[in-house]
């Protein structure tokens, strides 16, 4: 095998794509030399991921027991998944967004919890019964693709963290996931950052349980936090972005703005589909996406909600109770 290097990368950072089994396709890993060897991100946890991420650091003449420092751009099994393998094989720490600490020290626990938790947001939001306890029975399954982990240098915003020779600055990006962080070397412009923002895909703003949250806790908004993250992200001094998935970003401004503005699209469109009578967000992700709202129902919903969560923050639509059920109306 070939490693493949990005070719905007700066110097002494290689770009590693492991195989997922998700509809996303390859994940990037991304090794930095210097001092500490530093590996961003890790993979899922599968057996080829792993004899390819084997088989790239052998060809740069280095082994996993090398690796000094292991980094987390988020919680996501593609981006965890190899962690407690990986740190068997060597003595590196490893840094992730502090509040995930608890989160990986017991990751099926975690899972589990979180499953649940979509349950009952899907329930909520007229998802039929049967079709729930179908999701629930898939996500249970994926459920081995991701591993539990020690997080030693947990990490929050304005903390520095030196990775191979450089000295980047962390901030808090969540929306694609309540854990999402970025890292920034300031005096390159090189930002590591996830997927927090990609290349030729929006990253999803799942519906997920506020991070080591109770069962019972409020619906969290997270495209609006989304929205907010970008728009920070934005304003920064990015002149190569290293994302999680497909190509590097060099122009991080002009995509932000182009994502923000398929936002509003999309949140005028559904606050039409609601104009004459009042909805569920499943109905209203049947209307937008046809049979895709339920061959992929979360992540539909979720970006029904995401959006709906837009209007309902600028005071153009209302939610209220129905039979237990949540329905949107345009105000």
């Amino acid at each position: 095998m070939t490693v493949q290097l990005s070719s905007q990368a700066a110097p002494g950072v290689h770009r590693i794509p492991l195989p997922t089994p998700f509809q996303v396709g390859d994940v990037n890993c991304y090794l930095l030399t210097g001092e500490p060897l530093t590996l961003v991100d890790t993979g899922p946890n599968s057996g080829t991921a792993l004899d390819r991420l084997d088989r790239a650091l052998d060809e740069l003449g280095l082994r996993i027991g090398d690796l000094e420092l292991i980094v987390l751009t988020h919680q996501h099994m593609d981006h965890e998944g190899l962690l407690e393998i990986l740190a068997r094989r060597c003595s590196a720490q490893v840094a992730a967004f502090a509040p995930l600490q608890p989160w990986l020290a017991d990751y099926h626990r975690s899972a589990r919890a979180d499953d649940i938790y979509a349950q009952r947001v899907m329930s909520r939001h007229g998802l039929p019964r049967e079709l729930v306890a179908l999701i629930g029975v898939l996500s249970a399954g994926m459920h081995a693709y991701g591993s539990s982990g020690a997080v030693t240098r947990p990490l929050r915003e304005g903390d520095r963290l030196a990775m191979g020779g450089r000295d980047f600055a962390v901030y808090e990006r969540p929306g694609h996931s309540p854990s999402d962080i970025v890292f920034l070397h300031e005096h390159s412009g090189l930002m590591l950052g996830g997927d927090h923002l990609l290349s030729s895909i929006s990253s999803n703003a799942l519906v997920s349980r506020p991070l080591n949250g109770p069962l019972q806790a409020p619906r969290p908004q997270p495209l609006v936090v989304y929205a907010e993250s970008l728009a920070a992200t934005g304003m920064m001094p990015v002149k190569l972005m290293l994302t999680g998935h497909g190509e590097a970003i060099l122009e991080h401004r002009a995509l932000i703005d182009s994502r923000l503005e398929a936002q509003r699209r999309r949140a005028r469109q559904i606050l039409r589909l609601i104009s004459d009578r009042p909805l569920t967000a499943h109905e209203i992700a049947l209307r937008m996406w046809g049979d895709v709202a339920i061959t992929q129902a979360y992540l539909t919903l979720s970006e029904t909600l995401g959006h709906i969560d837009l209007l309902l923050r600028d005071g153009r639509v209302h939610e209220f109770d129905a039979d237990g059920l949540s329905r949107f109306q345009a105000a």
